[in-house]
């Protein structure tokens, strides 16, 4: 299982999205790109976060950011997700936990004392040249879009005290 860190190389991803369509990272080199995983399509917390970004969509957009989610549900599942929540933004399907296991966020779980496998809730900001600029990994749902906000102007705010414009 992959170890991630601030400034490492986003892995690559080629993936479907809801529409069957093939998508790669490569293809938003240039652009900010938040890559949300999360556990499972209509669930109570997916959906708080998936609406989250979908109210935030625009803004973030302004700011230059695409939006990507990624669970292990099907396309199918994806398309049903999209539509019943009026998402504007991708959602890849990794049914193969291929990319869940590249990005360090296949793990095993424990619910009422059964463990299981699954996806941990965490969000990547990557830069315009693929490289991870931050991880989220307590993601708080209903303020996830707030948290990536936050994160940027705390960095913004640092860069401007080390190097003064």
């Amino acid at each position: 299982m992959a170890t991630l860190a601030i400034g490492d190389q986003a892995p690559a991803i080629t993936a479907k999205d809801q529409q069957g369509n093939t998508v790669n990272l490569s293809d938003f080199k240039g652009k900010k790109v938040i890559l949300y995983f999360y556990p499972k399509d209509n669930t109570p917390g997916c959906t708080t976060e998936a609406c989250n970004f979908r109210d935030n969509y625009q803004s973030l957009k302004q700011d230059g950011f695409e939006v990507i989610g990624v669970s292990t549900d099907s396309e199918q599942s994806h398309q049903k997700f999209i539509e019943k929540f009026e998402l504007p933004f991708t959602l890849l399907a990794d049914e193969d936990q291929k990319i869940v296991n590249d990005y360090g966020v296949w793990a095993e779980k424990n619910m009422y004392g059964k463990k299981y496998m699954g996806t941990n809730r965490t969000t990547f900001v990557i830069d315009e040249e693929g490289k991870i600029e931050h991880i989220i990994k307590k993601v708080d749902n209903k303020n996830a879009t707030q948290q990536i906000r936050d994160l940027l102007a705390k960095y913004v705010v640092r860069i401007h005290y080390i190097c003064p414009l």
